[in-house]
């Protein structure tokens, strides 16, 4: 039996910051106290005096590239990285190659995930126009969601047909998670701008063709069809201030039947940075001005939105400048996660507590995640310890991503991940990634 204790932490849950003492047997966190001795020899005692214990980040967005798409990231890459970045789970993304939208290739990627993964692993299913009859065998304990792209995607995942969503909504057996933007406007949009520049659009008009109108038509569609069928239904990546009108911040969480999401790219960049990054900060949806900015945090803040997460969607230097319409959409994003995220904390814009709430407690409700996202006795041992006052550079040689490169290079951040525990393992320290694999995949209390 491995045992580990954690000593003189400053432990962040459940909205409090309180000194004390984490004992972990194996893979469970067995006790939380103010002081706690260690009963044996055999018990390994780690001082974290000075430092900050956090639950595990739980990431309920990314995309690790494969099947398919390998040269851009992996699982074991993908997942390496998140360790780094104190992220000790993932929910990854149907828009692979092949498409997640059978149970066979679902199946597949857990018996990948379960002997490559760093992190703990779960996967969305993906919904199209023609896998109604798929859709209704995902089993609810073991798949984390139903992804639909409600706006342009790889192969043949837009959903555009408003029965077959209809359809959806009313018959999946687990939530549905929706990327939404209007195709038809952006099709529009993009028409115009193709028009004038061809295909060398310069990129600063990206949150012009992918606008906030497009958004925000199509998030308002969702909601509204999630209403009239009564389907639980959770919006990822909000980009705009205009899309917080259609959120609730009064009831709890486990009382919402419809959640929104905001990534770290819409609370770190905004357009005025598209001179200085270029396509390196080309997502969809676009990074768009900085009252849009400031309104997500704030909806952070207010409880309009429910979780932060990454959307982790990688692709090489070499697509990246590609002119605009060749110039793929996405960035990696898990390694620096919370790092990001502690910035804004050490710029007093927000509360320890509230990053713990949104990445850790939140994610592990939303999706009603069995025993993590919490310190608890009984729950599983996923911890990250952090130094609020260690700073780093991102540079070159730290970047962990198989692409090599991050919107934050050059960037030093204040805080450092000192150490990462997956269920009970540590699998992370001072910037190295230990060869321990000690991922399980989530399972959900439904």
């Amino acid at each position: 039996m491995k045992k580990i204790l954690i000593k003189n932490a400053k432990i962040v849950n459940e909205g409090k910051v309180t000194n004390g003492d984490v004992y972990i047997e194996d893979d469970l966190i067995v006790d939380v106290a103010d002081m706690i001795s260690a009963k044996s020899q055999d018990v390994q005692i780690i001082d974290a005096e000075g430092q900050h214990l956090l639950p595990g980040i739980i990431d309920d967005q990314v995309h690790f590239r494969e099947p398919g798409l390998t040269h851009k990231e992996d699982i074991a890459s993908g997942s390496k990285a998140a360790v780094a970045g104190g992220i000790t789970s993932f929910i990854e993304m149907p828009n692979t190659n092949p498409q997640t939208t059978t149970i066979e290739k679902l199946q597949e990627k857990f018996d990948l995930a379960k002997k490559v993964s760093y992190a703990n692993f779960s996967f969305m299913f993906g919904g199209t126009n023609d896998n109604l009859e798929e859709i209704k065998k995902v089993d609810p304990k073991t798949t984390a969601a139903l992804k639909l792209f409600l706006g342009s995607s790889t192969g043949n995942m837009l959903v555009d047909d408003e029965k077959v969503l209809e359809q959806i909504f009313k018959n999946s057996p687990v939530m549905v998670v929706a990327h939404c933007e209007d195709e038809e406007t952006i099709q529009k949009n993009l028409a115009e701008y193709k028009k004038e520049y061809g295909d060398n659009i310069p990129v600063e008009f990206h949150p012009k063709i992918r606008s906030e109108e497009a958004c925000y038509l199509s998030s308002s569609k969702a909601v509204a069809l999630a209403k009239k069928t009564g389907a639980r239904l959770h919006v990822f990546h909000i980009s705009t201030a205009k899309e917080l009108s259609l959120f609730d911040s009064k009831k709890p969480l486990k009382d919402k039947k419809i959640t929104a999401e905001v990534c770290i790219h819409h609370l770190w960049f905004n357009d005025e940075m598209y001179h200085e990054k270029g396509t390196f900060i080309k997502w969809n949806p676009a990074v768009k001005t900085k009252k849009d900015q400031d309104a997500l945090l704030k909806g952070v803040i207010d409880n309009k939105i429910d979780v932060i997460a990454t959307d982790h969607a990688p692709h090489t230097k070499e697509e990246k400048q590609n002119v605009y319409t060749k110039a793929p959409s996405g960035g990696p994003l898990v390694q620096h996660a919370l790092p990001a995220m502690l910035e804004f904390y050490h710029r007093d814009k927000i509360s320890l507590e509230k990053i713990v709430e949104k990445m850790c407690h939140n994610p592990a409700i939303l999706f009603q995640i069995e025993k993590r996202g919490y310190i608890k006795k009984g729950y599983k041992a996923d911890l990250v310890l952090v130094d609020l006052n260690a700073p780093w550079t991102v540079q070159k040689d730290n970047i962990l991503y198989k692409c090599g490169w991050s919107p934050f290079e050059k960037t030093t951040f204040k805080s450092r991940i000192t150490h990462t525990f997956v269920n009970g393992k540590l699998v992370y320290k001072n910037f190295k990634v230990l060869d321990v694999k000690n991922a399980e995949q989530l399972t959900f209390n439904r």
